[in-house]
């Protein structure tokens, strides 16, 4: 099985150099390029193509969000977590709404990071328990927007949301995992998008 290839975007020197030297000393990954800034990472990035990108939200110059929107214009299918010490509901639907496909704070440890990344290479969407619990209350407050889906539809985005996998909604409601494909099908078009995070920041409210 071949390695998850990494790329860091953190501008405090002591986080990126541990940060590089844990996973890269897990054979499950493969470290390449790691940046301080925003502005080389987004100007190199698409040349790399890394599977995965931990990006930094407080960077000097351009942020971690507006790299990630540079990015994903020119290399879509590049995946990005961001990994940071905001908890602010603006932060995390922002960097959401640009294309990061999970969220991690920077107080969690190793193995949680390293699950973290085998998660989201997976299919899923990891977030720390804390941002996926701030998601779930705006999902309930949302719920009356969302009268377009059925009971089954808004359960499924709603486990969706919580980086639950397919299998793992499967399991959970008792479903094969064909059924919960046709239900996010579904879903998808319905609200009119085309991925998770276009299905999620509709669910907000923040298209």
């Amino acid at each position: 099985m071949l390695p998850i290839t990494l790329s860091i975007v953190e501008d405090l020197d002591e986080v990126r150099e541990g940060l590089s030297c844990y996973l890269g000393s897990n054979d499950e990954f493969l470290m390449l390029e790691t940046f301080r800034s925003a502005e080389d990472a987004a100007a190199k990035l698409p040349d790399i193509q890394p599977d995965i990108v931990i990006m930094d939200i407080n960077l000097p110059g351009m942020n971690g969000i507006d790299c990630i929107r540079e990015v994903k214009r020119k290399c879509n299918s590049i995946q990005f977590i961001m990994f940071t010490v905001y908890e602010t509901d603006d932060k995390i639907f922002e960097a959401l709404k640009a294309g990061a496909s999970g969220y991690l704070l920077k107080k969690s440890n190793f193995d949680v990071i390293a699950n973290a990344l085998k998660e989201l290479h997976a299919g899923g969407s990891p977030m720390s328990t804390h941002i996926a619990r701030k998601l779930v209350n705006v999902f309930q407050e949302k719920k009356s927007s969302m009268d377009v889906l059925s009971t089954r539809e808004n359960e499924i985005l709603h486990l969706l949301a919580e980086g639950l996998l397919y299998k793992e909604i499967a399991d959970q409601l008792n479903i094969t995992t064909g059924t919960v494909s046709q239900h996010i099908h579904n879903i998808y078009e319905k609200l009119h998008v085309q991925n998770r995070t276009e299905a999620i920041n509709k669910f907000l409210g923040r298209e």
